[in-house]
């Protein structure tokens, strides 16, 4: 596998043996599901921006997934009050019981590694099945002169459809098929759009290109 870290060496990416890079919302949970395997009916916590893999996981492996907001002061906050033995965004941040709570680049790949030596499987394969399962494009940013506005006509255009709507990071709503969420960065002059759906690539282009004509028109 390939691997590459951000520019302070607290964000860990991969890239599988095929050459094909891999979305850190699936290592989230393929090393929740691993610290699950050890650590039974323990907590995991994640971001709001993708989450049904990561909970169904967490239910499959007999654990409990919970919500954050978006950042590693919430992350690491939550993950003391909790007990939390892992905690996973899917920006490539990754934390840490057992290293205070605390996010690193080092670890993440390394814990990959042992699951590639123990199962015999190639990463494409470990995390192959979520993929399929909750496909998603990856966080798509835009710049957008009044991204309030924008945030509020998309919430207006789909909340009477919407099974959930939840502003725990921005706006989250989910559908019974398909979900996304919403949020202007904390850093940067854009907003950050991410969706993922259940299983159907069809729908998930078609609803990704819908919100993007929505935000741009505004």
């Amino acid at each position: 596998m390939g691997i590459a870290w951000d520019g302070d060496f607290d964000r860990c990416f991969l890239v599988d043996e095929k050459g094909n890079f891999i979305e850190g919302y699936y290592i989230v949970g393929l090393l929740a599901e691993a610290f699950l395997s050890k650590n039974p009916s323990s907590k995991i916590v994640h971001d709001p921006r993708l989450t049904w893999n990561t909970i169904d996981v967490a239910q499959r492996s007999g654990g409990e997934a919970i919500q954050s907001k978006t950042g590693h002061a919430f992350i690491k906050e939550l993950m003391r009050a909790e007990d939390a033995v892992y905690g996973g965004e899917m920006s490539a941040h990754h934390y840490f019981r057992d290293f205070f709570y605390c996010d690193s680049g080092m670890i993440p790949w390394l814990l990959v590694m042992e699951l590639i030596c123990t199962s015999g499987k190639p990463l494409s394969a470990l995390v192959g099945g979520m993929v399929e399962a909750y496909p998603s494009p990856g966080e798509i940013n835009l710049k957008i002169n009044e991204p309030d506005k924008a945030i509020q006509a998309v919430r207006e255009q789909y909340q009477e459809q919407a099974l959930l709507v939840d502003t725990t990071d921005g706006i989250s709503m989910e559908f019974s098929d398909w979900r996304f969420n919403l949020r202007v960065s904390n850093t940067e002059p854009v907003v950050r759009l991410n969706l993922e759906t259940r299983g159907d690539k069809n729908l998930l282009n078609e609803c990704q290109k819908a919100l993007l004509n929505l935000l741009e028109s505004v």
